[in-house]
C-alpha cells in the first residue's frame, strides 16, 4: 500500500507512521528524519535546509523531490511506503504524481490527521528532547522524572527552537498557507480519509484503529 500521511506540525505523524508501517509492514519515508540526518552530518544540503528548518519554512522543492525521487525508487519501496511530509504544497504534489508515473506506481490514499490549533500549541511548545540520546519529553504530558536531565542518559533536556511558541505558530501559518490546499487537491482525487482528533486527547492507539479501519485493512 502506498500512502501519503498529512496534518499539521505536532498532529502526531511521526507517532502515527511508527504504527501504521509495522502493521502494514511498509518503510516509513519521512523526510524531516533525512533532513535532519543531513544537518547532524554538516552535508551541504544539510547547511542549506538547516537555514529553512530552524525558521520554520519549508525546504525548497529543488532540495526536497531529488531526494524522494531517490528513495523511493529504492528496492525496499516496491511494494508499498508511507510517505510522511511530503508533498507539502501542489507543486510537490504535482512531482510526486510525475515521480510515480515514472516508477510505475500509483498512490493508494492520503491519510489526513485533524488536530485543533490550541491542542497543537500546547504539544509543541511542551516538548523537550535530551541533547545526547534524543529521547523526547513534555512538560504536561511526559515529564522526565530527574527534572532537566534525561531519565535514559542523564543527559540536559531542553526546547528546540522549532518548538518555540513563535516558531510553532509561524510553521502553522506556513502549513495552513501552503500545504492545507493539499486537502482539496486529494480530496477532489477521490484519495482523501480524514482522521478527526480535534481536542487532541484521542489516545494514540485509537488513532492508529481508526486509520487501519479507514484503509479497509480488516481491523474492526
Amino acid at each position: 500500500m502506498r500512502i501519503i500521511l498529512m496534518g499539521p506540525p505536532g498532529a502526531g505523524k511521526g507517532t502515527q507512521a511508527e504504527f501504521l508501517t509495522q502493521a502494514l509492514k511498509i518503510p516509513h519515508i519521512s523526510t524531516g528524519d533525512m533532513f535532519r540526518k543531513a544537518v547532524k552530518e554538516g552535508t551541504s544540503l544539510g547547511l542549506e535546509a538547516k537555514r529553512y528548518m530552524d525558521s520554520g519554512k519549508l525546504v525548497p522543492d529543488t532540495v526536497t523531490v531529488g531526494i524522494v525521487k531517490e528513495r523511493l525508487a529504492e528496492a525496499d519501496c516496491q511494494n508499498g511506503f508511507l510517505l510522511d511530509g511530503f508533498p507539502r504544497t501542489i507543486p510537490q504534489a504535482d512531482a510526486l504524481e510525475n515521480i510515480l508515473q515514472e516508477l510505475g506506481m500509483n498512490l493508494d490514499k492520503v491519510i489526513n490527521l485533524e488536530v485543533g490549533r490550541e491542542a497543537i500549541l500546547k504539544r509543541l511548545t511542551g516538548r523537550r528532547v535530551c541533547k545526547s540520546c534524543g529521547a523526547i519529553y513534555h512538560m504536561l504530558y511526559h515529564p522526565s522524572s530527574q527534572g532537566n536531565k534525561c531519565e535514559l542518559c542523564s543527559g540536559e533536556i531542553y526546547q528546540r527552537e522549532d518548538d518555540t511558541e513563535a516558531t510553532v505558530v509561524n510553521r502553522l501559518e506556513v502549513y495552513e498557507r501552503q500545504t492545507a490546499p493539499l486537502v482539496e487537491y486529494y480530496e477532489k482525487k477521490g484519495l482523501l480519509l480524514n482522521i478527526l482528533n480535534t481536542a487532541g486527547d484521542e489516545k494514540v492507539e485509537t488513532i492508529t484503529h481508526n486509520i487501519l479501519k479507514a484503509l479497509g485493512s480488516g481491523q474492526k
